[in-house]
């Protein structure tokens, strides 16, 4: 009877899942995806080896809450990548799950009906569906990976992935990270220090053996060889912004100093802006012109939070009130802002060489 006790004590239940293999037969990836995915994950290498001159863009929603809303962005921001394509590799942001500090909506694989329901399975359906659908529309898409089994339902659909802020001191993720397929962005912490991020390259690059989920759902150990393509994601922290001229110079120099490439995307959102929306086409004002007039070419791209509607809303008790294309989690710009910043990056960007 004591046994009872040793175990489970604060679990009130524990439901099973549907293993990785079974959702991805059900919700395969076709040839032309493939392809896309492929290809883009080939582009995003080529310009972190400088092989490719072309800027990166990493532009969406903060994260994604509405399938609708989410794929009305896709399209349009299909367009828009379609007139860009000769200078800017542009990536959709599509991220499925939020760090919380403390508390709040975990993003839609946790939480995809907004009611605290805690549907997980439809979440993952949800999200893999999702990206099913952008993919095929010929845009690639990024996310961040947080929960290190998540990565077996999606990343097969994934172009670039990014290590947040708060997970990139985790021995996990940077195990994880050794294994994913895609080249993969570390922030700086959030007190802005560049020691963790550096530290955390340099653990992603090397080879590991770890204890994970497979496809069909069984507990295994994997063996990595290490992913040559993790690189940094510049964010500001607690002490402010960490974009500037000076601040990519310290960057720069860390890096050397700890025989990491010094590929350096700039995350113009987050302490960037001081988590305002209106700050985010300033960041990519400074960082042009430090890419363009300054011939920074460590500076390989940006980073951007921008939904169909600009700002920010709380979750409504009554979910029909919920005002479309805005952002339930941190402040975007809007639209008609994103085409202009775009565009106006495209007009002061050198031609690929």
């Amino acid at each position: 009877m004591l046994q009872t006790k040793l175990r489970n004590t604060n679990i009130v239940s524990c439901v099973p899942m549907s293993s990785p293999a079974t959702v991805i037969r059900e919700l395969p990836i076709s040839a032309n995806q493939t392809k896309c995915v492929l290809e883009t994950r080939q582009q995003i290498m080529d310009i972190l080896d400088r092989k490719d001159s072309r800027f990166l863009a990493i532009v969406g929603p903060c994260s994604i809450h509405d399938k609708k809303d989410g794929i009305e962005y896709a399209r349009r921001l299909k367009k828009l990548s379609d007139k860009v394509n000769d200078k800017i590799v542009i990536v959709m942001r599509a991220y499925f799950e939020k760090p919380r500090t403390i508390l709040g909506w975990k993003g839609m694989i946790y939480d995809p009906f907004l009611d605290m329901s805690n549907d997980i399975e439809s979440g993952i359906r949800m999200a893999r569906e999702m990206l099913r659908e952008i993919v095929e529309i010929g845009l690639p898409v990024a996310t961040e990976v947080l929960e290190p089994i998540v990565p077996q339902y999606i990343a097969d659909l994934v172009s670039w992935a990014a290590i947040g802020a708060r997970t990139a001191e985790s021995q996990p993720h940077r195990q994880m990270a050794s294994g994913l397929s895609m080249p993969i962005g570390i922030k700086n912490a959030t007190d802005g220090s560049l020691t963790v991020a550096i530290e955390a390259i340099r653990s992603s690059s090397a080879p590991h053996a770890f204890i994970g989920l497979d496809a069909a759902g069984h507990v295994a150990v994997f063996s990595t060889r290490g992913n040559p393509y993790a690189h940094i994601v510049l964010r500001g922290g607690k002490t402010g912004p960490n974009y500037s001229k000076e601040h990519i110079e310290v960057a720069r120099n860390a890096m050397a100093k700890n025989n990491v490439k010094p590929n350096l995307i700039v995350d113009c959102s987050h302490a960037n802006s001081n988590k305002d929306p209106g700050n985010q086409p300033k960041v990519v004002d400074d960082v042009l012109t430090q890419r363009v007039k300054g011939g920074d070419c460590d500076i390989l791209g940006v980073m951007l939070e921008s939904n169909i509607v600009r700002g920010r809303q709380e979750i409504p008790d009554d979910l029909s009130k919920l005002i479309p294309g805005l952002s339930i989690t941190d402040a975007c710009i809007g639209w008609e802002e994103t085409e202009q910043v775009i565009m106006d990056m495209w007009r002061r960007l050198p031609a690929r060489s």
